[in-house]
């Protein structure tokens, strides 16, 4: 693999919004319209007469304690947020599958909205506001966010659309203009929605939701990365599955052909990515190998280091049972001088449960403190004495000690090395193991039996000497690797690696036979790395296949075909002349050729038909509220006189907003 195809992970991180000017010209009589796209996935606002919006961040809201156990919070949105991962229980979404629930969310983001855009007035947004909503909103939501604009910002109209018309109406026509005959595809991150468009306005019999977004496919993909690669969880984050989403993922114009070229390895090669991990190189035996003065050295080093910790520590713990066995004596005196009441409360206050328990409190602190000094005073004569069990300091008994200590790693890896051989043996049918295995089972089912067609009692098992004969023909040869023995082998090995200079140069027979020995194994750069395979594709595919995450409703394609059947032939002819693509996914490759050939498939022999795909599938919503914004009448807003008037539920129509049904009495 050439060294240009393994990347890295960008990881990054956003920046936060500046606070903008509140410019003299945005004031007065004639104030231009905050254009507000609430989406799920971001929001971007700013003002109907800029061309691109002020703000765009992640709707998202994080209410972090300053201090563990105080009432403090602080309370971060958007791009305040300067890692999502830190914080990844903590973060709240207004929305739950494109449908506002959480009020309060709502009314935080746009409080950093509006702050950021600089507005200062008090109690009051003297801006009219252009909102995006959902496909088919539901009742209860608007009135949410009517109440909001209305009741807390004291905003003077408010006019709500959905953010795929107005994406539309930017691509294909002008503003408060009748939209054209299309079928609309909204791929958002939470839902995905197909809205036809007929006579100008959208008709609400035919639109289709599917339960499928961006998030479920960065999510399967998150999956994905997990089982493929168990010991890296923490590196395989949510945020890093979504950047591989962005960077490398594609849909597949034909899925199965797409896999069978993945199965050829020229073809893998070329397209896997290898995505390198963070990785520290371990050093190398000439950078870390020292001589026997060198650990010796650093031996006593090491030794007075934790002498000076011992000392400090015993006299924190000497100072605390004088100060208990200063107060104890004192309630003992006291106790004779008291009545019975008090003298429960003060045994009470100092966690005794009666005198005899007191007496023996107070013999047990005296022991210690006696204890404890006599350490400090011999300390004090010999300071050498202290730290780690006694071992040999002769350089000829230190080399026998040494000796024994590779001795005992050598017996245990011995041991490893021939139950393991053993089970390899097992497995094979014409080895002597085995033999001997079928021998022993061959004479215990003639035992079983003690004629023809007859079977006398089983009592295997009821005599010592049958476990003898159990281990001799279990699986694994007669034994397995203890914890003990685990245990013991990395004491040996935490001793030799401190005190043996040449340990590095043979540690690596632990690890040659597949066990447990931690000195064995030195991880490379290339063990720190995701190769990202058919993962490429596997995840984007979710959208035409979501069974793959055992979902039972149909895919974007079949969707569409339903659809359309909906409508008379002439009818469905108009509609797929222009089947729209919009929304944040719609920015992956492949999109449009696997929607080509899928219609292809189902439409009628030569019935022409057209896919196209918005300029800024993410931005174009907001481009074209904006354009709305700019022109539209003011029979197009709610005005605050109305909302009083028709309440909370109200809305006013208009060419690209959801239709107004009256609501049924109970």
């Amino acid at each position: 693999m050439e060294e240009d195809k393994v990347f890295t992970f960008r990881d990054v991180k956003p920046t936060p919004d500046i606070y903008h000017t509140y410019d003299s010209s945005l004031k007065g009589n004639n104030a231009p319209p905050i254009v507000l796209d609430h989406g799920s996935y971001q929001c971007r606002v700013g003002w109907a007469v800029d061309p691109n919006p002020r703000l765009t961040f992640r709707n998202l809201m994080a209410k972090l304690r300053k201090e563990k156990g105080k009432s403090d919070v602080e309370i971060l949105v958007g791009n305040d947020i300067a890692n999502f991962e830190a914080v990844r229980f903590q973060l709240k979404s207004p929305f739950d599958r494109d449908v506002i629930t959480q009020i309060d969310t709502v009314e935080t983001v746009f409080d950093y909205a509006f702050s950021h855009l600089g507005i200062d007035t008090e109690g009051s947004i003297n801006h009219p506001v252009v909102l995006t909503e959902a496909v088919c909103n539901p009742s209860p939501a608007r009135q949410f966010m009517n109440e909001l604009l209305f009741e807390c910002y004291q905003v003077p109209a408010v006019s709500v659309g959905i953010d795929a018309l107005f994406s539309l109406q930017h691509n294909f026509s002008k503003p408060c203009v009748e939209l054209p005959t299309s079928l609309v595809v909204r791929l958002g991150y939470q839902t995905t929605h197909i809205l036809p468009v007929i006579g100008g306005k959208c008709d609400p019999q035919g639109i289709r939701r599917i339960n499928l977004g961006g998030l479920q496919m960065i999510s399967y993909l998150h999956r994905l990365l997990q089982l493929k690669y168990p010991s890296h969880l923490s590196s395989a984050t949510f945020s890093r599955a979504e950047e591989l989403i962005h960077d490398y993922g594609y849909i597949a114009e034909d899925y199965l052909k797409e896999l069978s070229k993945w199965a050829d390895g020229d073809f893998y090669e070329e397209n896997v990515r290898k995505i390198q991990l963070p990785f520290i190189p371990a050093p190398t035996a000439a950078e870390t190998s020292l001589n026997l003065e060198q650990q010796q050295q650093r031996r006593k080093e090491n030794v007075k280091r934790l002498v000076e910790i011992n000392a400090k520590k015993r006299e924190e713990r000497l100072a605390s049972d004088e100060e208990r066995l200063e107060t104890l004596q004192i309630i003992q005196h006291q106790l004779a001088e008291v009545d019975d009441g008090l003298a429960v409360k003060l045994l009470r206050q100092a966690e005794i449960t009666d005198e005899h328990h007191l007496e023996q409190e107070i013999q047990n602190i005296q022991d210690r403190v006696s204890r404890t000094r006599q350490k400090m005073a011999a300390a004090a004569v010999n300071p050498n004495e202290e730290g780690e069990p006694k071992k040999p300091t002769e350089t000829a008994e230190f080399q026998e000690w040494l000796e024994g200590i590779r001795k005992q790693r050598t017996e245990i890896l011995s041991r490893r090395r021939e139950r393991q051989q053993r089970r390899q043996e097992l497995t094979k049918r014409k080895s002597a193991a085995a033999q001997e295995r079928m021998r022993i089972l061959s004479m215990l089912a003639k035992s079983g039996s003690s004629g023809p067609g007859k079977k006398k009692e089983d009592t295997f098992g009821m005599k010592d000497e049958d476990w003898d004969i159990y281990k001799a023909v279990s699986k694994d040869g007669g034994g397995s690797d203890s914890e003990a023995e685990q245990e013991k082998l990395n004491d040996l090995e935490s001793a030799l690696k401190r005190y043996d200079p040449n340990f590095k140069n043979y540690s690596g027979a632990s690890s040659s036979t597949g066990e447990g020995s931690s000195g064995g194994f030195i991880p490379t750069a290339e063990y720190y790395q995701l190769h990202i395979g058919t993962e490429r594709i596997r995840a984007p595919e979710l959208f035409f296949q979501p069974s793959f995450i055992g979902s039972h409703q149909a895919g974007i394609s079949e969707t569409i075909d339903y659809v359309v059947k909906l409508y008379d032939p002439a009818t469905q002819l108009q509609l797929v002349s222009n089947v729209f693509v919009t929304g944040g996914c719609a920015n992956i490759p492949g999109l449009v050729p696997r929607l080509q050939k899928d219609l292809l498939s189902m439409r009628p022999f030569e019935s022409p038909f057209n896919v196209n795909i918005a300029a800024d599938p993410a931005g174009d919503s907001w481009k074209g509220a904006r354009e709305f914004g700019k022109v539209a009448p003011p029979s197009a807003y709610l005005s605050r006189s109305e909302y009083q008037e028709c309440g909370p539920y109200y809305f006013t129509e208009h060419h690209a907003s959801n239709k107004r049904f009256a609501l049924m009495k109970q």
